[in-house]
């Protein structure tokens, strides 16, 4: 079958699945594989739980004459194909949005404040690779007038094939820091990776990127390449600037448009000084797309974070800064500074392992240490191997549970808790027993 036959099919259906559990009446199934899962097995399933038509590259597990049963040489390729394709015929303007640290909050952040204006698609979660990207794609309606798309990385050339699907027209990277270095292999291969969305923008003509000035890594990668930047930052002259005026706990800042403008205050739900770019991103991406200023500053006021990123918590005992769903070495001092400098008494923090540091885990967990050592906050938990094999003297567990069980019998009290770690080390379980 051609793609745009497919295309066509893809029209008639109500939505594209690739779980076989959520088939709603209509939709159309991928067979996608894993390391632990061949989605041809449930393809005959898809079809009695409500599919049309299911896509399969196993022919045998096809029921003969059965035109519902779609025979492709890939699923992923083809699922990549038919995103991309979708995508060329909308014409919808995209946004595409990777970096080291802070993505997924800046997605959301644009996404607010343009919708406060327009019809926009946005990221999901964190769906933000390989299949995630083509399937953001493929829920694209004429109706939007632009598309927030997320691009995550943890190997070389990863971001290319994702810009190769989304064909943006504009392109941010928040940042570039530590993290994944055990595919990427140096922080000089994390640059690279993220400049590959640079790198697309430079092959279309008049590709705009909007870039946070006081980054010298993104103004060196920026100005070897040829693009239309818009800066923002915290110089006055530039296209958006903006300063924090307030910390304790929660971000306030001010911004305003050039030099002559009337600066905005506004206070937001969301804990992190490093937080700032993030914001003025969506500042600079919603000014310019034509959002009113009052828009912008109602639209950043009332983003509540979620998914146990900068998200504050009270509970009977204690107040918690939840950042558990990610973290390596530029995010994790980040947080540390953030709350050192945190107007709040009793301070505890519990930290867990940076996952997928390579050669350099060893060298960077200590680094974390050392800098625990020099600050005297109330009490430090250290949870995982990489932790326990740094010199100290901190309470150290194995795991997240041994944390736990130890909390059921002596937990802070009374205190402002930071508890950041990766998300395979599972603090998030940890909130609950605190």
């Amino acid at each position: 079958m051609t793609l745009s036959a497919l295309y066509q099919i893809f029209l008639d259906c109500s939505v594209v699945t690739t779980d076989s559990r959520h088939c709603p009446e209509d939709s159309l199934f991928i067979a996608l594989k894993g390391d632990s899962f061949n989605g041809n097995v449930f393809a005959a399933q898809a079809l009695k739980e409500g599919c049309s038509y299911v896509v399969i590259d196993e022919p045998d597990y096809a029921e003969a004459g059965d035109e519902r049963y779609i025979i492709v040489p890939d699923c992923l390729q083809t699922l990549q194909q038919l995103a991309n394709y979708h995508r060329r015929q909308l014409g919808t303007r995209v946004i595409a949005i990777t970096g080291t640290n802070g993505k997924t909050t800046t997605k959301e952040l644009i996404s607010a404040v343009l919708s406060q204006a327009h019809h926009i698609l946005y990221t999901q979660g964190n769906l933000n690779n390989h299949i995630g990207v083509p399937l953001t794609l493929l829920r694209l309606k004429p109706e939007h007038a632009l598309a927030v798309i997320e691009m995550g990385a943890n190997h070389p050339g990863e971001i290319k094939i994702l810009a190769e699907i989304a064909e943006p027209d504009y392109g941010l990277i928040t940042n570039v820091g530590k993290a994944h270095l055990e595919g990427f292999g140096s922080f000089e291969g994390v640059m690279q990776t993220k400049g590959e969305l640079y790198d697309y923008l430079c092959s279309k003509e008049d590709a705009t990127v909007f870039v946070h000035h006081d980054n010298p890594y993104l103004m060196e990668m920026v100005q070897t390449r040829n693009l239309l930047p818009i800066f923002y930052g915290t110089d006055e002259s530039l296209y958006i600037s903006g300063h924090t005026t307030g910390n304790s706990p929660f971000l306030t800042f001010e911004w305003k448009a050039g030099k002559e403008s009337q600066p905005n205050e506004v206070h937001m739900q969301l804990i992190g000084e490093y937080n700032l770019p993030n914001a003025l991103a969506a500042v600079t991406i919603g000014s310019y797309f034509g959002v009113e200023p009052q828009q912008i500053n109602e639209a950043l006021s009332t983003y509540v974070p979620l998914n146990n990123r900068s998200q504050l918590k009270q509970t009977a005992d204690n107040t918690l800064i939840i950042d558990t769903y990610n973290a390596n070495p530029t995010s994790m001092m980040a947080a540390l500074e953030n709350f050192r400098n945190m107007n709040a008494s009793n301070k505890a923090v519990i930290l867990g392992d940076m996952r997928e540091l390579g050669v350099e885990s060893e060298t960077e967990h200590q680094k974390i240490v050392d800098y625990l050592k020099r600050y005297s906050f109330a009490q430090v938990l250290l949870v995982g191997e990489q932790f326990a094999a740094t010199a100290h003297s901190f309470r150290s567990y194995a795991n997240a549970q041994e944390l736990i069980e130890d909390l059921q019998t002596s937990k802070p009290l009374n205190s402002t808790i930071l508890i950041k770690g990766s998300n395979g080390i599972r603090l998030n379980t940890v909130v609950d027993y605190l």
